[in-house]
């Protein structure tokens, strides 16, 4: 089955109102293995509609529209479909009977847009909203499917899950579908995609692999779809066990989650406890470690030495190796990260040192310069990196990259 969303409404295309449903319902189509295969913004224009219902009928199994049923004269999403399928209104009796219990629950008086509200095509079904009072309306042409909904995005994912997708499922016979999620970081996606090119050939014709590169790291999506969803699942590992040898240490998890969830729980689970020394990236390393709810298990405190001056007196780094080679060096970066684990007393230190740029940067040392350093219990290691000329970008990248060498080094200890 091949399903279209259509969603209504000026404030989209002004920039107003962000379009969250058509993401929502995409990834629920995707879940129970219906294909989206179209999404369409319009405002509330008749001309509009009228347009993205043609074309969306001429090329889709079901269309699934969002948006116009709000009881204002600028909400004509329902009187355009009564317009286009050539039918009157009636009144759905279930519709107006639980939008007067909800409004006397509330102390509100009904009134004559109320009962507007409750005013439908004729041709249409009528699926109840029980988080609104917008019913939501069903439709059909041509053994096709129209599903209009409130743009509520409360009300929309109340009636896909109660109704909608049962509906979908029901009148597509959808095949198994079954997705795996490997996260990797610290390979670009070019250099990935070659290492892994045999690999991908080899993939059964039923499967597809889809890269989905950030500034964290390259996402892998396996997806496959047949018709029994047991068989699929095992087949679907089979190949991640066949990756795994490929990129080994490059893989932080087979689940969709973040580095810094995973390095938490790696930490938590071993009773290990790190510390920060930032230097360009101000605190951001620390700052992701503490998003994880339960950090403080772990994490015992940074410093954010941006000055040298704190870096002397603070982290006890060496005066003369400051002047010789500069705050951006193996040596000193070394030097944050071991005085950053005595001064906090904890049994990893991560310390960043770098020019994050626009301006600072040298013919030896250019903007996006970056030396990271991770001191343990047995040894500490760096290593240099080039970010790029975007501060923010450097940033981030540094914080992930600082991330996944503790990542690496906690893996190493075992």
């Amino acid at each position: 089955m091949k399903v279209e969303v259509i969603t209504i409404g000026d404030e989209l295309l002004i920039g107003q109102v962000v379009d969250t449903n058509s993401a929502w319902i995409g990834s629920k189509l995707n879940e129970n293995g219906i294909h989206l295969s179209k999404i369409t913004s319009i405002g509330d224009s008749k001309e509009q509609i009228y347009k993205a219902l043609d074309d969306a009928f001429a090329s889709a199994d079901a269309i699934l529209m969002t948006g116009g049923l709000g009881p204002t004269k600028d909400d004509i999403t329902k009187k355009t479909l009564a317009e286009y399928f050539q039918c009157g209104f009636k009144t759905d009796q279930q519709t107006l009977d639980r939008v007067k219990e909800l409004l006397q629950r509330r102390g509100i008086s009904v009134t004559d847009i109320n009962y507007m509200q409750a005013e439908v095509p004729e041709v249409c079904e009528v699926i109840q909203n029980y988080n609104g009072t917008a019913p939501c309306m069903v439709f059909r042409k041509e053994r096709k499917l129209l599903v209009s909904m409130p743009g509520v995005p409360f009300e929309m994912k109340g009636l896909m899950e109660d109704a909608v997708l049962n509906l979908l499922i029901k009148e597509s016979g959808t095949q198994a579908i079954v997705h795996k999620t490997i996260m990797t970081t610290g390979v670009p996606e070019s250099v990935l995609a070659k290492r892994i090119e045999e690999w991908e050939i080899g993939l059964p014709q039923y499967m597809k692999l889809a890269y989905l590169p950030s500034l964290y790291g390259v996402r892998l999506r396996i997806t496959a779809s047949e018709n029994r969803k047991k068989d699929l699942t095992d087949a679907v590992e089979e190949q991640v066990n066949k990756l795994k040898p490929i990129l080994k240490e490059d893989i932080f998890s087979y689940q969709d989650e973040t580095l810094e969830e995973v390095v938490g729980r790696m930490l938590k689970s071993r009773n290990l406890t790190v510390a920060t020394a930032e230097s360009c990236t101000g605190g951001t390393v620390a700052s992701t470690i503490v998003s994880v709810p339960g950090a403080s298990l772990y994490f015992k405190g940074g410093v954010v030495a941006y000055d040298d001056e704190v870096k002397k007196d603070l982290l006890k780094v060496n005066p003369c190796t400051l002047f010789t080679d500069g705050a951006v060096s193996k040596a000193v970066i070394e030097q944050m990260a071991e005085g950053a684990r005595a001064l906090l007393k904890t049994d990893f230190a991560i310390a960043t040192s770098g020019i994050a740029g626009p301006d600072g940067g040298t013919e030896s040392k250019p903007v996006g310069t970056t030396w990271i350093a991770v001191a343990t219990p047995r040894s500490t290691i760096s290593e240099v990196y080039n970010f790029g000329d975007n501060r923010e970008r450097t940033m981030i990248r540094a914080t992930t990259a600082a991330l996944n060498m503790l990542r690496i080094q906690i893996l190493r200890a075992d």
